[in-house]
């Protein structure tokens, strides 16, 4: 496990940039965390730094649950599943599809409303508050292989 202290919405951007260095094709990226907590900002960072284009629109799915862009580690899915009621209905937005033929980069917010379909092998960060800093974010990275 990696753990890395963010003090600011800068630090957390800069840990996502140097986070999608190290990112191969298949790779599947759990966010844990909180509302408020940076999830979105970390996954556009990564998002945009993966595209190569920091000036990239990175729309948060919070509505449409999933957004997905081309790069050159394949196709890049990014999954918001705060809104989902049941664990069924991420097959109706390409979760199957996003998860097949092993390309591409799968980043997941809110990947507890999976249930039992959660995939065993992931990168997940866990983002949470740091007492008495309110802009300050503790990142643990752990990998389940």
């Amino acid at each position: 496990m990696y753990t890395m202290l963010s003090r600011s919405e800068d630090e957390t951007i800069a840990f996502a940039q140097t986070l999608a260095k190290d990112l191969n094709s298949g790779d599947i990226l759990l966010l844990h965390g909180d509302l408020g907590m940076g999830k979105t900002v970390l996954s556009r960072a990564i998002i945009r730094s993966i595209c190569a284009d920091e000036a990239m629109e990175v729309p948060s799915p919070t509505f449409t649950l999933v957004q997905n862009y081309d790069s050159t580690l394949g196709m890049l899915w990014h999954f918001d599943l705060y809104r989902l009621c049941e664990p069924s209905e991420i097959y109706e937005i390409g979760w199957e599809e996003a998860l097949s033929g092993g390309d591409g980069i799968t980043i997941v917010e809110w990947p507890e409303r999976l249930g039992d379909l959660l995939p065993e092998q992931a990168i997940n960060l866990y983002i949470s508050p740091v007492e008495g800093q309110s802009d300050s974010r503790l990142i643990e990275v752990k990998k389940n292989e």
